[in-house]
């Protein structure tokens, strides 16, 4: 099966997101998924691209993400393995009931929900993601009412599968996330 380039990703995605913070949200997790692949000897164009496109139908079809965008990555012959950790982050979302079973999969189960704690965090500190402080996530990883829809457990159980804590996952992934800062898409950090 063929994997998309990144440009062809990005046109796949602007084709069906047009909600600003969709596309970013979409831009961190590929970022922080990619930042995983040579630590599990994984293809990062693959890591990014699924972590760009894990949530491609979901402003189009919310009631039932991710079902529309494995129909699509089936069709449009993308790898199994990018389906199947599209399919294992919406565990327990919309009826769905795959774990995570590649490393690829817990990653982006384990960034997804991540990132949006991160988001929120710098609505209210606007400072680079290079600059925030592990334990300031943390922290707010740990209040309940902070980013109340984020579903934590994902984050967890996306960690587990990983074999990573979450005190050493929130810095990985902050790490990453800075190469957002300065928009050195090439130059992207792993961990």
């Amino acid at each position: 099966m063929a994997l998309p380039t990144r440009a062809e990703a990005h046109v796949a995605l602007e084709g069906h997101v047009r909600d600003a913070y969709q596309r970013h949200h979409a831009e961190m997790v590929g970022t922080a998924v990619e930042g995983y692949a040579a630590r599990f000897e994984g293809n990062p164009d693959l890591w990014y691209v699924t972590g760009l496109l894990h949530d491609i139908d979901f402003e189009e079809h919310p009631d039932v993400h991710p079902a529309r965008s494995l129909e699509w990555f089936r069709e449009w012959g993308f790898p199994e393995e990018l389906i199947h950790a599209v399919e294992a982050h919406a565990y327990d979302y919309n009826g769905f009931t795959t774990l995570p079973q590649t490393p690829l999969a817990a990653a982006v189960m384990a960034c997804d929900e991540l990132c949006g704690i991160i988001y929120a965090y710098k609505q209210l500190n606007p400072i680079a993601y290079g600059a925030m402080k592990a334990s300031s996530i943390k922290k707010r990883f740990d209040e309940p009412r902070f980013a109340a829809k984020i579903k934590r457990e994902d984050i967890l159980r996306g960690c587990a599968h990983l074999g990573i804590p979450l005190e050493e996952h929130i810095p990985n992934v902050l790490r990453a996330l800075a190469t957002l800062d300065t928009g050195a898409a090439s130059a992207k950090q792993q961990v």
